[in-house]
């Protein structure tokens, strides 16, 4: 995305720049500079990662043409911008009726030519939350978690309505699956943006897809229906630290798709991912040696250098996928 382009978008919204937006941004993007230093906010990507403050400067209306009667920027923008995975949680219960309006809120997220392909399991019971927990006794964090719920792909109800009606499944191929996990990935991230806009922090945990067939079995899925995350839901014990994204240059596009400085990018944000110390831990280094500079690609090309989860393609065969 060009700079200017954000820019000339930007000042298209609004007279004043809203600045706890504009710093939340700037903190994200290692290439904002040039368009938070146009709107008038000083300080650019040096703004705190400590997600929202209470000290934050309050929002600038905006042109009320732009958003409506209310004039201001909507609520749901700084939420998303400043949003980071909660794995520190409280002591407070999550009252159940609470979760039940945020499935609500999130079932209500789009869903592909409504086919309605996803399903979500809040596990309570407190010897099965144990079970699959115990599954991703690695990850430390996991042990205390609050709320546990399971996100699902399902194209077992469209299979049934088949049955019902007589009429063929004639799209037995891939994109059955397909569908169905995608419909489970917008489930997940709607239920996130309306459970932290209630102040409840969650962390998704896809490592229960390690052993997908035990957690299969202990949740009762039927053929067609396969678990796509888990799910760590409770009141955050501290603010959630942000995570810089990859420059807007890298994954937003104009027209068609372009990677022609893909290279320079990355290492930029690698530098600045260091420099943040977002990640503290080397992985494997008896294999890897230690990096001088450990950015974010030197952690994912370890990360996936090391296998995991080959049998999952098996997995989805044995649920009656077929994947050609």
């Amino acid at each position: 995305m060009r700079q200017n382009g954000l820019t000339s978008a930007y000042r298209s919204m609004t007279d004043r720049a809203d600045e706890k937006l504009s710093a939340t941004l700037a903190a994200r993007y290692l290439d904002a500079d040039a368009w938070i230093a146009d709107v008038g906010l000083e300080g650019g990507a040096d703004a705190s990662l400590g997600g929202n403050s209470a000290a934050a400067t309050p929002a600038a209306p905006a042109t009320p043409a732009a958003y409506g009667e209310a004039g201001r920027v909507p609520e749901v923008w700084r939420t998303l911008a400043g949003r980071g995975s909660v794995r520190d949680f409280g002591s407070r219960p999550v009252p159940h009726e609470l979760i039940d309006i945020i499935a609500a809120v999130a079932f209500s997220a789009p869903s592909k030519s409504d086919l309605q392909q996803r399903d979500l399991i809040h596990v309570s019971d407190p010897a099965r939350k144990r079970a699959l927990l115990d599954l991703v006794a690695d990850q430390a964090w996991t042990a205390d978690v609050p709320e546990l719920l399971v996100i699902c792909g399902n194209n077992a109800r469209q299979r049934a309505l088949h049955e019902r009606t007589g009429h063929p499944f004639a799209n037995d191929h891939l994109d059955a699956f397909f569908n169905a996990a995608v419909d489970a990935g917008i489930l997940l991230a709607a239920f996130m943006v309306a459970a932290e806009a209630a102040g409840l922090g969650c962390c998704p945990i896809s490592a229960l897809r390690n052993q997908s067939d035990t957690v299969a079995r202990l949740l009762g899925l039927p053929k067609h229906v396969f678990p796509v995350a888990g799910l760590a839901l409770g009141w955050p014990a501290k603010s959630a630290a942000q995570t810089p994204r990859l420059p807007l240059a890298v994954t937003y596009h104009r027209d068609r798709y372009d990677s022609g400085a893909f290279d320079a990018h990355i290492k930029a944000y690698d530098e600045q991912r260091a420099a943040l110390r977002t990640t503290t831990v080397q992985r494997d280094t008896a294999r890897f040696g230690t990096a001088a500079v450990y950015g974010w690609g030197e952690d994912k090309a370890r990360q996936y250098a090391m296998a995991e989860r080959a049998d999952f393609g098996a997995f989805i065969r044995a649920r009656g996928f077929r994947l050609a």
